[in-house]
């Protein structure tokens, strides 16, 4: 992490965001216990150390050590002044049960006047914890995954199915992110990071087997031309009395 913070600070970059678990690895096998740290913890003081000593704010991933043997997959937000905030990811894929609990707060995070939400990986796929967060105030939308399997296009594919619906429906900025390489596991990263303005189109992208860093500037005059837009910005006019649904659905299996 160390050498990329170096190369994002010489681009200027005020915050950087890394891939769902990136500290720790991504696992989802029993070792992950072993790696997994309390927050605060050593991993978030040397976190701590790097945001302030290069001046800028920390987006990063961990298994986090929860109460009661819990584990999380958590994303850790470093400030400058050393203030720690967490998100826990919400929605855990099937193959994550048993492994990893479920968090249970929406929380928004602050920096250089930007409000912002973050979600993990399965997370993306549901539609109404990106409205959630909007409703709250998030300008932008960090969605750092840990995504393996096929190549850097299908990644990009797949993503376009989802991903552009979460920026134009709710007039955010989406920045994703995915690790790139094998963790020595037998999961293997295809690696992608792609930007998305609240219009809905992609502004850059970034694709191949090799890692980098992709540099988006996140500019307010595009948050205000599709929120003072009459016919682009919906979240308005959303009928939220008519949604109030429950239930829950049966497992249908091949």
């Amino acid at each position: 992490m160390a050498v990329w913070v170096d190369k994002a600070r010489d681009e200027g970059v005020d915050i950087l965001c890394f891939p769902e678990m990136n500290v720790t690895g991504y696992s989802i096998q029993k070792e992950i216990r072993k790696v997994a740290e309390v927050i605060p913890g050593p991993i978030t003081e040397t976190l701590m150390e790097l945001a302030a000593g290069k001046d800028m704010v920390l987006l990063a991933g961990m298994a986090e050590n929860g109460k009661k043997g819990r584990i999380y997959s958590s994303h850790v937000v470093v400030r400058r002044d050393g203030e720690v905030g967490v998100y826990r990811k919400i929605h855990i894929a099937p193959p994550e049960e048993g492994f990893f609990s479920r968090g249970n707060r929406i929380p928004l995070f602050e920096a250089h006047g930007v409000n912002f939400g973050i979600q993990l990986c399965y997370d993306a796929h549901f539609p109404e914890l990106s409205t959630a967060m909007a409703v709250k105030g998030a300008d932008v939308v960090f969605f750092p995954h840990a995504s393996p399997r096929g190549t850097s296009k299908d990644k990009y594919r797949s993503w376009m199915r989802h991903l552009p619906a979460r920026a134009f429906d709710n007039g955010v900025y989406v920045v994703a992110c995915n690790p790139v390489g094998g963790n020595g596991e037998g999961l293997d990263y295809p690696g992608l990071a792609l930007a998305i303005g609240p219009d809905g189109c992609v502004m850059a992208k970034r694709l191949g087997k090799r890692e980098g860093l992709l540099v988006v500037d996140l500019k307010k005059s595009a948050l205000d031309a599709v929120r003072s837009h009459r016919m682009r910005y919906f979240l308005p006019h959303r009928r939220t009395t008519l949604f109030r649904i429950s239930g829950a659905l049966k497992s249908h299996k091949a």
